[in-house]
């Protein structure tokens, strides 16, 4: 590990939220490349990079602040994976382990 943020365990775990998203996503049908699948990936991938570009700032301060931009996109992550649910992207036990584990991260990045 070279950045001491990747010692971080809220970024270990924004990781392997992403993770998760690109592998459940993987089989969405191809004309949601652009929509929801991208929107999801997108917004998954965002909470490991704010957590990252906040540890590379100057003052706890700004760092809090990226921390809560990260909160804000795993938010974003939560109604998309509603709808995924609702229009059969994704099955009842995805949904609530994808949750849960945003539950748990959310947890982690509160400041």
């Amino acid at each position: 590990m070279a950045f001491d943020f990747e010692k971080l365990e809220v970024y270990k775990k924004a990781l392997n939220l992403a993770e998760k998203v690109y592998k459940i996503t993987a089989d969405f049908p191809e004309r949601e490349r652009y929509g929801l699948q991208g929107q999801l990936r997108r917004a998954a991938v965002s909470i490991s990079s704010n957590i990252a570009e906040g540890s590379g700032r100057y003052n706890k301060k700004d760092f809090a602040q990226f921390l809560r931009i990260a909160r804000g996109s795993l938010y974003e992550c939560i109604p998309l994976i509603e709808i995924s649910l609702r229009i059969g992207y994704i099955d009842k036990k995805t949904s609530e382990e994808l949750l849960f584990d945003g539950n748990e991260l959310a947890k982690m990045a509160m400041v």
